[in-house]
């Protein structure tokens, strides 16, 4: 059974994977002319919030947050960004600093596409330009479900439906019956829900007592997905 059958997780998750997806051969061309590719180890910051841009990213490998500072000094995590997707577009498109910062969360093989080829494609291509743009508009609605979700839900039903959207994120050749392993700090899971990592610590212990996860060490493994969405309240 998809999970798109039991709960509307595309409310809640980028779709920028979509973007370089079977685009014509020539658009491609255009838009990796001049591309490179890296290894970044785990925690390793790829670009900061308030630079200017000099080209995109993409991931061909990994995980990567997005998230901007705080006032105390800490992190508000907007995104976990998975193999497959471009980041870092929005700056260039907007001819604007980076609004936020991304690093990664575990050992990444990144593409960096320069900013002069990305305009080019742009220039030349209708698809990269309409898969842009749709995504963009996605990304928007998406952005004002999370800032409502913050705004008005309790942590625990916050804490529950990331716990949903991270489990998509770290399926891999998932069959049913699997239980899917979210191998991610407890500090870098508070940050993404928006709370005290003590918090997320306690209720994690209640969901275990409840039989809706394990845990072994930092990892997590989803056992009762629908336990989760009833705790959401979603539908």
């Amino acid at each position: 059974m998809s999970i798109r059958e039991i709960f509307p997780i595309d409310k809640w998750d980028f779709k920028s994977e979509s973007i370089l997806a079977n685009l014509p051969e020539e658009d491609f061309k255009l838009l990796t002319a001049n591309s490179s590719e890296h290894v970044y180890s785990k925690g390793e910051i790829i670009f900061k919030e308030g630079f200017y841009p000099t080209g995109i990213y993409f991931i061909k490998r990994g995980k990567v947050k997005k998230y901007k500072g705080t006032a105390d000094g800490g992190e508000q995590i907007i995104y976990v960004a998975n193999s497959g997707e471009l980041i870092g577009y929005h700056a260039i498109l907007s001819e604007e600093r980076f609004p936020d910062s991304a690093a990664t969360l575990e050992e990444c093989n990144i593409v960096f596409i320069p900013r002069e080829d990305l305009l080019t494609a742009l220039a030349h291509s209708n698809i990269l330009n309409s898969r842009l743009l749709k995504t963009l508009s996605h990304e928007f609605t998406v952005l004002a479900n999370r800032i409502a979700l913050l705004g008005q839900r309790p942590v625990r039903e916050r804490l529950a439906l990331q716990l949903i959207v991270l489990r998509e994120k770290y399926k891999q050749d998932f069959q049913p019956g699997m239980h899917v392993e979210i191998d991610l700090s407890r500090e870098d899971l508070a940050n993404i829900v928006g709370t005290a990592r003590e918090n997320i610590v306690r209720i994690l212990s209640e969901f275990k007592d409840e039989g809706i996860l394990s845990t072994k060490g930092r990892k997590i493994f989803i056992h009762d997905i629908k336990k989760l969405i009833g705790i959401t309240n979603f539908k």
